[in-house]
């Protein structure tokens, strides 16, 4: 038995700082630029404000790249344009600095941390301070067979909760949460359809790198098999993990359950992070409430995922390769709000307003009448 109980999050996941966001709110309606003149940065700003409970708003000054990585069995039904087993190598080239989520975060100043749940690779091959919460190497077949067995379900979502308060403690102020993963989208198509109780085809959508109508067609056909294996377990969120998660979608719905009890901003990137997210949301109501969803990359689970939350992207690029580098996209965005919300002047007040001089009287020319018209020489 589990000594996990996940309704403790609902307790402990308080909403941000609504009388700060008010205050926030006035102090924009004071600043010389109409309020609504700057659109969603309005928005952004006071969300920060409330986030932080402070105004003016805190830069972002510590922001922080977080990817889970893991492969996924079900992979191995020719799902993924990937072949099933390799996300270890996109690992390596992430940290090689050669995948698009490296140029961003060299480019941004932002470091990019990754997590070993569950890559198919011998853990020598990856730095230990990569692989030492891997759980388990490679994650079920999910549509035949359970992702995780139960106390490598609790061991993964304890490492994200974990990761949290590591980041959290460590003065992290925003993370950029990702995946780096083989067979993940499919994983996130399951747990969405199950949450939102739509059909497979609803979800399916090509991945990261595109695939062909016939990998479509059996990647949707693994969702639907996975599919009816969730619906008995929809119950229980940390059964629903094991069962058609994995270990790298279990660890990263800890996390970001854990970040909204440390009042820690998240920036959501693709699917496979909505779908966790719309999990998390299912533990804790007012979870959602400390994300932002990054970009709009297309995939029909993410977009039915971020409705069920109301979360409305910041981005629409059409970004699919997942891995973070959407929502490191939108952090520059992230950032500009917080400056502009902190930084633009305020509107003099009308007492500070000072008082313009009456215009003196015209002097009459010399020799000019003064009242009544002299009569004129005869």
């Amino acid at each position: 038995m589990s000594s996990l109980n996940l309704d403790d999050f609902t307790d402990l996941i308080e909403r941000p700082d609504g009388g700060i966001r008010r205050d926030a709110e006035a102090r924009r309606e004071r600043q010389i630029v109409p309020p609504g003149a700057l659109g969603r940065l309005d928005d952004l700003g006071e969300w920060l404000a409330a986030a932080q409970s402070a105004v003016p708003v805190r830069p972002i000054e510590r922001p922080r790249v977080v990817l889970f990585a893991g492969d996924h069995g079900v992979a191995e039904l020719g799902v993924s344009a990937r072949p099933a087993g390799s996300a270890g190598e996109l690992v390596r080239e992430v940290l090689e600095g050669g995948r698009p989520v490296s140029v961003l975060g060299r480019r941004l100043g932002v470091p990019v941390r990754i997590v070993d749940m569950a890559l198919d690779c011998d853990p020598e091959a990856l730095p230990e301070d990569v692989v030492r919460h891997r759980v388990r190497r490679g994650s079920g077949r999910i549509d035949v067979e359970d992702a995780l067995a139960p106390e490598e379900a609790e061991a993964a979502f304890r490492a994200g909760v974990a990761l949290a308060d590591e980041e959290a403690d460590s003065g992290t102020d925003l993370v950029v949460l990702g995946d780096v993963s083989v067979g993940g989208t499919t994983a996130a198509g399951v747990l969405v359809a199950a949450l939102c109780g739509v059909d497979a085809s609803v979800v399916t959508g090509r991945g990261g790198l595109a695939i062909d109508d016939l990998a479509w067609m059996r990647k949707c056909a693994a969702i639907r098999d996975a599919l009816r294996r969730a619906r008995p377990v929809l119950g229980d969120q940390l059964q629903l993990l094991a069962t058609v998660g994995g270990a790298d979608l279990t660890a990263m719905t800890g996390f970001l359950l854990q970040s909204a009890v440390r009042k820690m901003p998240v920036v959501l990137d693709g699917v496979v992070t909505a779908a966790c997210a719309l999990v998390a949301q299912r533990v804790a109501f007012r979870a959602p409430d400390w994300w932002l969803a990054a970009h709009d990359s297309g995939e029909p689970g993410q977009a039915k995922a971020l409705d069920r939350m109301a979360l409305e992207p910041l981005l629409t690029h059409g970004v699919t390769v997942g891995e973070g580098a959407g929502g490191l996209l939108a952090l520059p965005l992230v950032q500009a709000a917080a400056a502009l919300a902190a930084e633009l002047p305020e509107k003099p007040k009308e007492s500070e307003v000072p008082e313009v001089p009456e215009e003196p009287e015209a002097r009459e020319a010399p020799g000019a009448a003064v009242g009544p018209e002299a009569p004129a020489e005869q």
